[in-house]
């Protein structure tokens, strides 16, 4: 699995303990910043990632915001992309799971224990698309970004 990886200033501390995780479990992943945690525009990390993503680069990535949600707007709105932000494993798990979510989406002021970040990208790693009924919901996203992303 390839996984790619951006955070603003607000997620910048998260973002360094995600990725020590994300390589703790063999998964290639590649840093698109940002590399301190002074002020930057999230709009320019969640670009980074969501464009990649979307012309199908990599398998996925993770956003690192002070929310998540920030990132989560941004990402969505590249064709080919589902990013979900999350803030417990349940909701990781079903965002894979039901709507097969490539992006995730963190916030870290929400997310202060690591324990709880690493907790959410297992459920979230280890869950698989159910298709089935699922796959009739996602072609009707598909549909909507046809007729939005031309």
């Amino acid at each position: 699995m390839k996984l790619l990886i951006a955070s603003d200033h607000g997620g910048f501390s998260l973002k360094s303990r995600v990725l020590r995780f994300l390589k703790s479990r063999k998964v290639d992943v590649e840093d698109l910043g940002s590399d301190s945690s002074e002020s930057v525009d999230y709009p320019d990390y969640a670009l980074k990632v969501a464009e990649r993503v979307s012309k199908g680069e990599s398998d996925g990535g993770v956003l690192v915001c002070g929310t998540g949600i920030g990132m989560c707007i941004a990402a969505n709105k590249f064709k080919n992309v589902r990013a979900a932000v999350v803030s417990e494993a349940y909701s990781a798990k079903m965002a894979k799971e039901h709507n097969n979510a490539n992006v995730l989406c963190v916030g870290g002021r929400v997310l202060e224990e690591l324990g709880k970040a690493e907790e959410i990208l297992a459920a979230w790693l280890d869950a698989k698309y159910e298709g089935g009924r699922h796959d009739r919901r996602l072609d009707k996203i598909r549909e909507i970004e046809k007729k939005n992303f031309r």
